[in-house]
This record gives C-alpha cells, structure tokens and sequence, in this order.
C-alpha cells in the first residue's frame, strides 16, 4: 500500500506542491479553452477541444520535468521537443488549395502553436505571462481576423 501511496504523490510532496500543480493545470485548462473557444466560433477545424488539450498537454510535460527531478537542460529539451511536435501538428491542418497563392489552416497552425505557447508558460509557472498571451492572442485572432476580414473583401470589391 505504501508503494502505491508514493506512486500517486510523488511529484506532490506536500500540500503546496499538490495546490501550486492543480491551479497550473486548471490555468492550462482555461487558457487554452479561451483560445480555443475562439477558433470554435470561427468555425475552424482545430478548436475548443483541440486548444485546451494542447495547452493543458504541454503544461502537463514541463511539470513533470520538475517533479521527475530533470534539470534545466533536461527541461529544454523537452520543450525543443513540444516545439517541434506541434509544428507536425500545425502542418497537417495546412492545405494547399487549387488556387494559385490560396493557402488555408495556417491560421489554425499558429493558434495550435500559440495554445502550446501558453501550456509551456504556465507549466514553468508564469502564469501571468500565458493570460497576457492568451490576451493578445485573442485579440488578434478575433479583432484583427476581423479587420483583415474587411481589407480582403474591400481588395476583391476593388
């Protein structure tokens, strides 16, 4: 029974350390669903479930460097290795149209990557700094989406 009590705390030594984990994964939730929720009401491909679980994956991979006990180039590493696995993400949600110059889902791939963004963030626990991001990342997913929505059709108008 001790065996298995230290299975499933280890990495949660104390209180603090449990608490300090729950509200990273629960930021990593949010965050990442704000995100997401935006490109759900856009209609996009990758949306609510897809943002929030990459945020709340890569928070969940940086947090365990930490209680694993891997030291700050084991935990580069790791986030080299996030960075390049959601670019194989992202470049499967881009797609070349018939159209020449008409490309579609990049986007979708820099919100997938921006979702990773702020899960790293939180998982070393800036948490301010991931809803900065998460707010800017909004802001111009949805407002500036929204202006070059305007120029794009005023050009085609021209």
């Amino acid at each position: 029974m001790d065996v298995l009590w230290e299975e499933l705390t280890r990495g949660l030594t104390n209180r603090h350390d449990f608490v300090r984990v729950v509200i990273r994964l629960l930021a990593a939730t949010l965050l990442g669903a704000a995100v997401g929720m935006q490109r759900e009401r856009s209609r996009k491909s990758a949306g609510l479930r897809t943002h929030t679980l990459v945020c709340l994956a890569t928070a969940t991979f940086v947090l365990v460097t930490f209680s694993a006990g891997l030291s700050i180039e084991g935990t580069s590493r790791v986030i080299q290795g996030i960075i390049t696995g959601i670019g194989f993400i992202g470049a499967g949600s881009i797609l070349k149209v018939s159209e020449e110059h008409h490309v579609r889902g990049l986007t979708t791939a820099a919100s997938v990557w921006i979702a990773a963004a702020i899960g790293v963030s939180v998982g070393l626990g800036t948490v301010g700094i991931a809803a900065l991001l998460t707010s800017l990342a909004w802001i111009i997913l949805a407002i500036v989406g929204a202006v070059e929505a305007r120029v794009e059709k005023r050009m085609r108008d021209l």
